[in-house]
């Protein structure tokens, strides 16, 4: 997060990788997490509520962690979307599944992605490997947001809005012959 209960990112989607790290390297960044699985899980009620609400409710594994967080509705100053975000590490995916879907919230979607994180000043960087293509997501304060991009070789007008979810469905859109999944998996 960028701010204590505030995410600030940019989501840019990115050709090289390997070009990003190397920008990495330049600017002394530190490793923070090697590449590792990301599963994440979405949920909400059979009604719809918390998406209605333009909010989001996320279980997530990434490597040994296991989070819970809520999003609340995201606000966009030209290419960077900042919204309220509460994060908190629980013990086990399954069984804080349990109790949601006791408390009458259940899984709607699925995303995975390969992620590794960076952080170089105030700036997260992450480095995103999905079904779709490769993105970088860079967060911390907003004003320093599009300076960080062209530190990093990318270029600030290729930003992308949205979630990986609704990314992950326009994407399907263009592509229906390939017979992709509903949720944004790595085939087996």
């Amino acid at each position: 997060m960028s701010r204590v209960g505030v995410e600030t990112e940019i989501k840019i989607p990115a050709v090289d990788l390997d070009a990003v790290r190397e920008a990495l390297a330049r600017l002394c960044a530190t490793a923070v997490h090697p590449q590792a699985r990301e599963v994440n899980l979405l949920l909400d009620t059979d009604d719809g509520r918390l998406q209605g609400a333009g909010t989001v409710l996320r279980l997530r594994r990434y490597g040994r962690h296991h989070i819970l967080t809520f999003k609340g509705p995201a606000v966009y100053r030209g290419p960077i979307k900042e919204r309220p975000e509460h994060e908190v590490e629980i013990e086990d995916t399954e069984k804080m599944l349990e109790i949601l879907n006791q408390l009458g919230l259940r899984v709607v979607a699925r995303y995975e992605k390969d992620r590794e994180m960076w952080l170089v000043d105030e700036i997260s960087v992450v480095l995103d490997h999905t079904p779709m293509g490769d993105f970088v997501e860079v967060e911390g304060p907003w004003e320093r947001l599009p300076a960080a991009v062209r530190w990093l070789g990318l270029d600030l007008s290729t930003a992308v809005r949205g979630s990986y979810l609704s990314l992950w469905r326009e994407h399907r859109s263009h592509r229906q012959e390939m017979n992709l999944p509903v949720d944004m998996v790595f085939s087996k």
